[in-house]
């Protein structure tokens, strides 16, 4: 019996499969650390304890995209590690705040199931969720791979493409427990923009932009243990190894702060797709859209969804072309929502 894990090939999976992942991990401010060596995140809330504490959490969490990148890790061995593409996102929402000493795990389910034309890959969905020692879920969210076939003469499945939301509802985001801005201290946040001074409509270019290393690339797919073949290995792909998507999106967070800083926590993710590929030597930049706003139940903590688009420089702000689809140096098109002070 051979004792090593190739990966599950698109035939491999079956609607309903649930899949308990491996290796749970205990997070530490070492995670902060790391995550801040990573990207320029800034984020106050994410940075300091007494901040966070004057907005009513006992100690200051892990960044959001950081528990994101845990959940998500222990998920490649069985979803993509044979993957062709991670495509989409969709119904993301963050539940639980994740603090240092937490520990997390993953389990996913399959919930759709789409051969493509060629025969020699396909589609699988997966409903993923991150849960901490006391199997409270701390996160959830859909995500859809492309995966190849090992074998081409299985049949295709019966297609089954799941009903999932295209955005999510204000009542379906979660506060956290406690959170309380009425002290906030924008001085320390780094900007005065609140809640009400964002327009339904509006751009925000966050001007900076950074250079990609194959060397802080490598680091992030160890430290979340995405060991997908495509990131890691380089002779996997003809054109080059490639920049994990997740680094993408830390990457365009973090520069989201220039015009953003007060965007603190975020709370859902509605949808999201890696546009184009990227490699080490691209320097990516940022800029955001408000798509909508909303008050939350808790006074003082509104709710504000956003755009986040990450390229490779060209025209600022553009996102496509005259024919619909996403012009070429468009990397990320990510849609949330963040908690921020009114």
């Amino acid at each position: 019996m051979a004792k090593t894990n190739p990966g599950r090939f698109f035939e491999d999976y079956s609607i309903g499969q649930v899949l308990h992942h491996a290796v749970p991990r205990t997070v530490t401010v070492g995670e902060r650390a790391l995550y801040h060596a990573l990207y320029p995140a800034r984020h106050a809330l994410y940075s300091s304890d007494e901040f966070a504490r004057n907005c009513g959490l006992p100690q200051s969490p892990i960044d959001d995209l950081a528990a994101f990148h845990v959940v998500f890790g222990k998920t490649v061995p069985d979803i993509s590690l044979n993957a062709v593409a991670n495509l989409g996102y969709a119904e993301g929402r963050w539940l639980k705040p994740v603090y240092p000493g937490d520990t997390l795990r993953s389990e996913s389910e399959v919930i759709g199931l789409k051969q493509n034309s060629n025969g020699k890959t396909g589609v699988v969905w997966v409903r993923t969720r991150g849960l901490n020692q006391r199997d409270e879920v701390v996160i959830e969210y859909v995500r859809w791979v492309m995966v190849r076939k090992s074998n081409l003469d299985v049949p295709a499945p019966e297609t089954v493409l799941p009903d999932l939301k295209k955005a999510l509802e204000p009542g379906d985001l979660v506060v956290p427990s406690g959170l309380d801005f009425s002290k906030y201290d924008f001085a320390l946040a780094g900007e005065p923009h609140r809640w009400g001074d964002y327009q339904i409509g509006e751009t925000i270019d966050h001007v900076d932009g950074v250079t990609v290393e194959e060397a802080e690339h490598m680091l992030a797919t160890r430290l979340w243990q995405n060991t997908a073949k495509v990131h890691f290995d380089l002779t996997f792909r003809p054109d080059g190894r490639l920049i994990y998507g997740g680094h993408v999106i830390s990457m365009a967070r973090a520069l989201s702060f220039n015009g953003l800083a007060n965007a603190q926590m975020i709370v859902g993710l509605n949808g999201g797709a890696h546009a184009n590929p990227c490699f080490a030597g691209d320097t990516i930049k940022a800029w955001s859209e408000v798509l909508d706003k909303a008050e939350t139940e808790v006074p003082g903590v509104g709710a504000i969804r956003l755009r986040l688009v990450a390229t490779k420089g060209g025209e600022p702000l553009a996102l496509r072309g005259p024919d619909g689809k996403y012009i070429p140096d468009v990397l990320l098109d990510l849609d949330y929502w963040a908690l921020m002070p009114i």
